[in-house]
């Protein structure tokens, strides 16, 4: 099948200007049968075929003017059940030729007054590389109408807290807040939405009650009517962060701030262009509403609970806590820059906001005091088992206590004149130093010394253990040396009659 205007120009060359046919074959690149069947149907009625659908021919038409959209595989079942009994190929080609060609929608030019609308949305920017994990980065964008005044907060996520501070970094660029705001019907905006019927988020009423602004969402499937601010996202992403490097989210903040005051409001404005965009911006400020003695305040707050360490999830990450809260109710508030810790009303633990991913964020007040904590339960534990053996350490101990000695020290001592001497002499050198008033581990070392010289006994050996759990912690109960000392004596050597028969 050829065009029907290669038909025309056929039979044109052939019967007006007399060409043969292998000419206008060569000519038009066509083969030199097809020009000869072109030409031979000059005069003649095309042969229509007839068709099994001819006779539902009308109804489709009315059907298809109905419903324009209406799927070709569901009006071959309608077909079939008024008899068709052809193929849904065909009925496929015929519904192709006769849909109604959908008419091209036509949109009103939006214009608004000065400080009436800003139309505000996010902008997705790929993905970053902070420490050790991805992040997703992001850009919430702000526009007013009128002045084609943009401002735009890049983020690591998108959410509510961040959306709320986008909205406020932007009306204090533009010195004033527009008395509408157009969104998309994003999720931190728009809860259930039924026809006009319309349940904002909490957070957000609260940020239009605290500035004054109407907050109006386009209409579903209606993405023309904020076309002002994916137009200005386009123009970020074209002009500012294509082919651009940065060292980290604050270095791209203040590269856009400089942008954004050198380029985006120094060009000219669409609609004026004998003025740039700053100029109409400083027309529009008066007409801005006035921005509130104080800003909203836009943390996010939720409980938290630690588990058996003294540290609490937040974001990927964790932040360490007093190890005296474990396992108890906490608040935590977060800001772009800031996590606080609250316990009640009394702050507990402040942190710098970390970004990156499975990172234990320390205050080293708090990783010391929980090191103070479990050397003192150390020293307790090695107490409880000196007071097992050696009953009498307990007055030793308070006596060294009233002198103001350092008890975990003597304790660790103690422990090891135990490992090395036995309970049986440490009981009685301690007994013996007790008597004498001669306190401290120095003392109590000197009689056991002594008691070994006057025996005439080896000094004590130590035995190095590997570190392994548990295995330090072992009470192993020494047997008299003199058993030992039997076994290294000489055997007596047998009689001449060993061993002989009687």
């Amino acid at each position: 099948m050829i065009a029907e205007e290669v038909k025309v120009r056929i039979r044109r060359l052939h019967f007006a200007e007399g060409w043969p046919v292998g000419t206008i074959a060569a000519q038009l690149g066509v083969h030199h049968e097809t020009v000869e069947r072109t030409l031979e149907t000059v005069g003649k009625p095309e042969r229509v075929r007839k068709s099994g659908l001819d006779p539902f021919l009308p109804f489709m038409r009315d059907t298809l003017a109905q419903y324009p959209r209406l799927r070709s595989t569901r009006l071959f079942q309608m077909l079939g059940a008024r008899g068709y009994t052809g193929s849904a190929v065909q009925v496929r080609r015929v519904v192709r030729r006769l849909r109604p060609e959908p008419l091209g929608e036509a949109y009103h030019r939006l214009r608004t007054l000065p400080g009436e609308q800003g139309q505000a949305d996010w902008g997705h920017f790929g993905a970053i590389r902070v420490g050790q994990g991805t992040r997703p980065l992001s850009a919430f964008v702000m526009v007013l109408s009128y002045s084609r005044a943009i401002d735009a907060l890049f983020t690591l996520d998108q959410t509510l807290e961040s959306f709320l501070r986008g909205h406020l970094q932007a009306f204090a660029i533009f010195g004033g807040v527009p008395r509408a705001i157009l969104y998309d019907n994003l999720k931190s905006v728009v809860l259930a939405r039924v026809g006009d019927a319309i349940q904002f988020h909490p957070r957000v009423l609260e940020l239009a009650g605290h500035y004054h602004f109407a907050p109006r969402p386009c209409a579903p499937a209606r993405g023309n009517e904020k076309g002002k601010v994916e137009r200005q996202i386009r123009y970020l992403r074209d002009s500012f962060f294509a082919a651009r490097s940065f060292r980290d989210l604050d270095d791209l903040n203040q590269q856009f701030v400089r942008w954004r005051d050198e380029v985006a409001h120094q060009r000219r404005h669409p609609d004026e262009p004998q003025q740039t965009v700053g100029e109409v911006l400083a027309r529009e400020k008066a007409l801005l509403l006035a921005l509130p003695e104080h800003p909203l305040e836009t943390t996010s707050m939720r409980a938290v609970r630690s588990g058996k360490t003294p540290y609490v999830r937040f974001d990927r990450n964790e932040y360490s806590i007093p190890a005296t809260l474990v396992r108890k109710p906490l608040t935590l508030i977060a800001s772009g820059t800031e996590v606080r810790i609250l316990d009640g009303a009394a702050e507990v633990a402040s942190h710098r906001r970390n970004y990156d991913t499975a990172v234990a964020v320390e205050d080293p007040a708090h990783v010391e005091a929980l090191a103070k904590t479990k050397r003192a339960a150390a020293s307790l534990k090695g107490r409880d088992r000196l007071r097992s053996a050696v009953p009498q350490v307990d007055s030793l101990f308070m006596r060294l206590a009233e002198r103001g000695e350092n008890l975990g020290y003597q304790t660790q001592r103690l422990l090891r004149l135990l490992d090395d001497y036995g309970q049986g002499e440490l009981r009685a050198a301690v007994d013996e130093a007790l008597a004498k008033d001669a306190l401290g581990f120095g003392s109590v070392a000197h009689i056991l010394e002594r008691r070994r010289k006057s025996r005439g006994l080896r000094p004590p050996m130590s035995l190095p253990l590997p570190n392994r759990p548990g295995l330090r912690e072992l009470d192993v109960t020494p047997h008299p040396l003199e058993d030992y000392d039997e076994l290294a004596k000489p055997r007596p050597k047998p009689g001449p009659d060993h061993g002989s028969e009687s």
